[in-house]
């Protein structure tokens, strides 16, 4: 097994190091999160054989961060977005219903795969604020008056908010969800 010589990593370390920290940490809790995950990528980095067969340094690094932070998320339980709207409202997402599938087929795995991965490019078209909001709701469990709370914003606002990203994501990953429900 051929090392990667330590140049090339410390090169890329320094070259890509805070942009990809700063990518990191608009789409995670914490800095100690955002830290985590990014050592996660120059681990990964560091096990590639041959980084010169890397097309595009900035590319591969920002994919492993993406799927690092994916991870992150899925190993999470996601039960407060029931909890948040009526079942009879239009705004009812039901994301526990697509992690929660109990299908082990390779087809359902591959489904689950996309979903989250179309999740953050939805997350992505969403309003700081409203995206925000969402993931803290649904993805780090804190309460919508917690969320309120902390950013001194009146609790209807976040509920507005909250809303609002639901019915953009529901719009954007409503073919993966209707995949998943009834494969």
């Amino acid at each position: 097994m051929e090392e990667i010589p330590r140049h090339n990593i410390v090169q890329t370390v320094k070259e890509y190091g805070r942009n990809l920290f700063g990518f990191i940490r608009k789409k995670v809790n914490s800095d100690e999160d955002a830290e985590d995950i990014l050592q996660d990528v120059w681990y990964q980095l560091s096990k590639v054989l041959n980084i010169d067969e890397i097309e595009t340094m900035s590319g591969w690094l920002y994919q492993v961060a993406r799927n690092k932070i994916i991870d992150k998320y899925r190993r999470k339980s996601t039960t407060s977005l029931e909890d948040s709207f009526d079942d009879n409202d239009d705004t009812s997402f039901n994301l526990q219903d697509i992690l929660l599938v109990e299908s082990f087929n390779p087809e359902t795995e591959a489904l689950k795969e996309l979903f989250w991965k179309e999740l953050f490019v939805a997350l992505d078209e969403l309003p700081e604020n409203q995206r925000q909001v969402f993931i803290w709701n649904e993805l780090e469990d804190m309460t919508l008056q917690q969320i309120a709370d902390h950013t001194g914003e009146k609790i209807k606002t976040i509920i507005s908010r909250k809303g609002y990203a639901v019915k953009h994501l529901r719009r954007a990953l409503a073919s993966i969800y209707n995949e998943i429900l009834f494969y």
